[in-house]
């Protein structure tokens, strides 16, 4: 939005020519979102407390959680409204990607909201019934990947690009729907999975999304893309404005959210932010790298797949309890161990990500 305007002012003054550039309007955006989260963060902690909106614990986890019972949740409101309104003010808005990013955030988001709400004010335990939930992540997922693939301009959007092997970039076809819904979808899934402990679930998307920065300039800026021999897909560069927002809003959150936590995301933040690194990966065409720089969710989402299929094919347990980072608070980890280790682990694989551009 800022940007059209600056355009207009630099008749006048050339020096707002300086909000022309990606790489200045990147960083107003990381100071957007994050000024926006710490000032609106305390007041929107103090409204979720009067409103009695606490996060219920469950009653068979760590007992070290039962403490934790009341601690305002939906949280995540408060990142959705930083990534927003910083891209608003920054991004070019007749860009097609970064308008189909801010759709798979704000659906999801709403999604995450309903669940929440009926957990917290309705007093419903179930929240949205799992079906629904899937069926409208679903809806969103599939309108976007028709309209991805039917607004595709260049071979480069529906091809797969293998980490480590430069020639290797089948195109996917009608495979492109299949693997765009399982992204969106899964992506949402794990990142809610992984939101369990204090701060756990959004340094890793700090990291990620930051990563995923850096892939969206390369590959939309026609020079590293030759450079670096990855497909050169010209809109992608105006994806960094959403990626370093999202670090914004990210870093400002756990200002609250760090241990011990004042307040939680709820699956209103744990959605839409997981549908954020899943639309990401797609635009920018690094699904499989998304697998490797996401592994703490995937972690997270393959414990709780092998804890309920081993219990129902076979009656036994793989893990102390599901997800993965329970299991080691139940073998004696304190949190903040627990969180600081997975923490590492993703700033290394989100490392090996990046390596990925030049080690091909």
């Amino acid at each position: 939005m800022l940007i059209w305007l600056a355009e207009w002012l630099r008749q006048f003054d050339p020096g707002f020519n300086v909000f022309s550039y990606l790489t200045m309007r990147a960083i107003l955006a990381t100071l957007t979102a994050l000024i926006t989260s710490v000032f609106l963060g305390p007041r929107l902690i103090r409204w979720l407390q009067r409103m009695q909106i606490g996060q219920t614990v469950r009653t068979d986890g760590p007992e070290s959680h039962l403490s934790k019972s009341g601690t305002p949740t939906m949280g995540g409101v408060l990142i959705l409204a930083a990534i927003v309104s910083s891209t608003l003010l920054w991004a070019d808005l007749s860009n097609r990607y970064v308008l189909v990013t801010l759709f798979v955030v704000i659906s999801y988001g709403i999604v995450g909201f309903v669940d929440d709400y009926r957990k917290v004010i309705r007093k419903d335990s179930k929240g949205l019934i799992a079906r629904w939930k899937y069926f409208w992540l679903s809806v969103v997922a599939i309108l976007v990947a028709f309209y991805l693939y039917s607004n595709t301009e260049q071979a480069a959007e529906t091809a797969l690009l293998v980490p480590f092997f430069k020639e290797v970039m089948p195109q996917l076809g009608l495979l492109y729907l299949v693997l765009t819904y399982f992204v969106l979808v899964g992506t949402s899934n794990a990142v809610n999975l992984t939101d369990g402990l204090d701060g756990l679930a959004i340094v890793p998307t700090i990291l990620v999304a930051g990563a995923f920065a850096v892939f969206a300039y390369v590959t939309g800026n026609v020079n590293f893309s030759a450079y670096l021999n990855i497909p050169y897909i010209p809109l992608t560069s105006e994806l960094v404005i959403v990626c370093t927002a999202i670090v914004g809003a990210g870093l400002g959150f756990l200002w609250f959210n760090t241990y011990p936590a004042m307040v939680f995301m709820g699956d209103v933040g744990s959605l839409a932010l997981g549908g954020a690194l899943g639309i990401l990966a797609v635009l920018v065409r690094q699904e499989l790298v998304l697998l490797i720089m996401g592994g703490v969710f995937v972690m997270e989402a393959l414990s709780v797949i092998l804890q309920v299929g081993s219990y129902k094919l076979r009656g036994q347990r793989i893990f102390r309890m599901a997800p993965i980072h329970h299991h080691y608070e139940l073998k004696g980890w304190p949190e903040p161990r627990v969180i600081v280790r997975f923490w590492i682990i993703s700033l290394i694989l989100v490392l090996v990500g990046l390596a990925t551009l030049k080690l091909r």
